[in-house]
Formats: C-alpha cells, sequence, structure tokens
C-alpha cells in the first residue's frame, strides 16, 4: 500500500493537462493502485493522477457506499452530459479545509481505456458522475473552484491560505 502526498495548490503540475496514455504499463497501474491507496486514505471518492504529481491521464473513481467497486480510466473522454444538473459539495485535497457546491450534469456516459488496455464505455450517475467529471477536470488541470464565479472562487483560497 502506498499512499501518496497530494500536491499542494498553487502546484503548477495541478494547472497541467496531462499526457494521453498510449500503451499501458506496470508504472501506470502502479499509479492506478497509489491512487486507489490515496484515495481510500483520505477517504475519499476518486482522484486524478496530477493530484499526486504524475502527469499521465490516469484517473479512479469508487463512490460506492460500500467501497471495492473502484473503476481505473485511462485517457477518460466525456460523450455525452445530462441536460439535468446535481448540486454537490466538493472539496480537494490539494486544497484542504475548504469546500465549495458544484453543478455538474447529473449523468455522463465516458469513453476510456480500461485496466486490461481495452476501450470501454460507461454511464455514470449521481456522485459516481459528479466524482469523474472532477477527476477529469484534474488531468485537464482544472479545479473544482474553476466553477465558481472569480469573487466566490478569490474567497475560497484566500480562505485556504489562511488555513495552511
Amino acid at each position: 500500500m502506498t499512499v501518496r502526498p497530494c500536491l499542494p495548490w498553487p502546484d503548477k503540475r495541478l494547472r497541467t493537462a496531462a499526457e494521453p496514455v498510449t500503451q499501458l504499463t506496470d508504472e501506470d497501474r502502479q499509479t492506478w493502485q497509489d491512487l486507489i491507496d490515496t484515495m481510500e486514505a483520505m477517504p475519499g471518492v476518486g482522484m486524478g493522477a496530477n493530484q499526486i504529481g504524475v502527469l499521465q491521464r490516469l484517473i479512479v473513481v469508487d463512490a460506492s457506499s460500500e467501497r471495492g467497486k473502484v473503476v481505473r480510466m485511462a485517457n477518460p473522454e466525456i460523450l455525452h452530459k445530462s441536460i439535468e444538473l446535481r448540486e454537490h459539495e466538493e472539496a480537494s485535497p490539494n486544497l484542504p479545509g475548504v469546500s465549495a457546491v458544484i453543478k455538474r450534469p447529473r449523468a455522463v456516459t465516458v469513453r476510456y481505456m480500461d485496466e486490461a488496455g481495452q476501450m470501454a464505455e460507461k454511464d455514470f450517475v449521481g456522485l459516481w458522475a459528479t466524482s469523474v467529471q472532477h477527476q477529469i477536470d484534474h488531468i485537464n488541470g482544472k479545479m473544482f473552484f474553476d466553477h465558481l464565479s472569480r469573487i466566490k472562487r478569490d474567497m475560497l483560497i484566500k480562505k485556504a491560505r489562511k488555513l495552511q
């Protein structure tokens, strides 16, 4: 079990789009496992590789109530988004101590490379959909607070700095 430290905001790697995975390697599989171990230690419902300083398009998501239902994704891409939105309070271990209510599509269809290196498509709804979108934002170099107005974002970052 390897719990990796999360990069502190404003590390530039959190604002850097991750590189696509061309072929899954043992190193990619180890990164997935490190992401799972780190996510479970928080505990959280997902992690993107940027969060631990790995600039590869790798994410993990487990929004199950019983845990142990992790979906590993390489190069995830949202194909469809529901029109209906869902509000959820989001946070990130990269900016501890603060959170914000974010509106995102309630459901998404995602295409990704699975742990066998095969292309897959999966529908995610509710917290699963929120977490997938949050993690894809991470590997695209975005943070959850980028969905807020400039005033709310500035207040949130200022509050986080005071907590450090």
